[in-house]
């Protein structure tokens, strides 16, 4: 095992506790993502001759470094890790709770079921505050990009037969631009309604800025993560503005899973408290 590192408090400050989305879910947050990234349980049991003591152990750092890769196709960044390790942490707590207040007495179910008992008592405890439409809109506000409808582009892409380096690429567009039809020499694809975090995904930032910046009907040579484009803008459809009436209910439900999905998480950072949290040095 690692030596580990000096004792570590941060990852339960209220900062570190802000995490990105895709860690945020409602009433099975805890049970669900920790299932997922870390569900065996000899990555926690030989380490609990203290029951003070929680390790974040090199071990369940690689597993959610591998995790997040296999899903995501890259390895997280250190706010990503960060939060996958919180994830974990939380999951930790919740499982020495159940056992301290003995819910597994009587089940045979492992880990994740404790986890599950512990955080249903943690929600009882949890309390909706009350909101009136001008907090709620306030709300929908600080989180409109969630409902607001995204600029959306049309364009083509004349893809080359064989290697398509940049001068092979600059030329064909030279051709194109002469009136040389855009499936003559390559296959032509259609793209249409694209949002600008679909155009960073497939092609990068670089490529979606300069697309987005094109003048509508002229082919371009741009480059992409993967390599030189032959592409032609068509249209863009503009960003749309959501109405908060329009959107009402559904913001009333996001803010009831944010603002439950907060308190639960102050909870379990409060129970947190009472331990003492190592984090091992990361090794590959």
């Amino acid at each position: 095992m690692s030596t580990p590192l000096p004792i570590r408090h941060d990852l339960t400050t209220p900062t570190s506790r802000r995490l990105p989305g895709w860690a945020r879910e409602p009433l099975l947050h805890f049970l669900l993502i920790g299932a997922v990234l870390f569900g065996a349980d000899h990555l926690i049991n030989g380490r609990q001759g203290d029951n003070r003591l929680i390790v974040v152990g090199n071990d369940v750092t690689q597993e959610a470094i591998a995790t997040f890769q296999a899903a995501r196709g890259r390895a997280p960044d250190a706010n990503e890790l960060k939060a996958l390790q919180q994830v974990w942490l939380d999951n930790e707590v919740l499982y020495r709770e159940g056992l301290a207040l003995q819910l597994d007495k009587g089940d045979s179910a492992i880990r994740e079921r404790l986890i599950f008992k512990a955080l249903s008592m943690v929600d009882s405890g949890v309390k909706l505050p009350p909101i009136d439409d001008a907090g709620l809109q306030a709300w929908f506000e600080k989180n409109r990009v969630k409902y607001d409808s995204p600029a959306r582009y049309d364009f083509q892409e004349a893809v080359l037969d064989g290697v398509a380096d940049e001068a092979a690429v600059r030329s064909f567009v030279s051709a194109l631009n002469g009136g040389l039809p855009g499936d003559a020499k390559a296959g032509l694809r259609v793209f249409k309604g694209r949002p600008h975090l679909n155009l960073v995904q497939s092609y990068g930032e670089d490529f979606a800025k300069a697309l987005e910046a094109a003048p509508p009907g002229q082919w371009l040579a741009l480059k992409s993560k993967d390599g030189w484009r032959a592409v032609r803008m068509e249209a863009v459809t503009p960003a749309q503005p959501a109405q908060f009436a329009a959107v009402r209910n559904a913001v009333q439900q996001d803010w009831t899973d944010a603002t439950m999905a907060e308190q639960r998480s102050a909870a379990v950072a409060a129970l947190a408290r009472k331990y003492t949290i190592q984090v091992e040095e990361a090794k590959p």
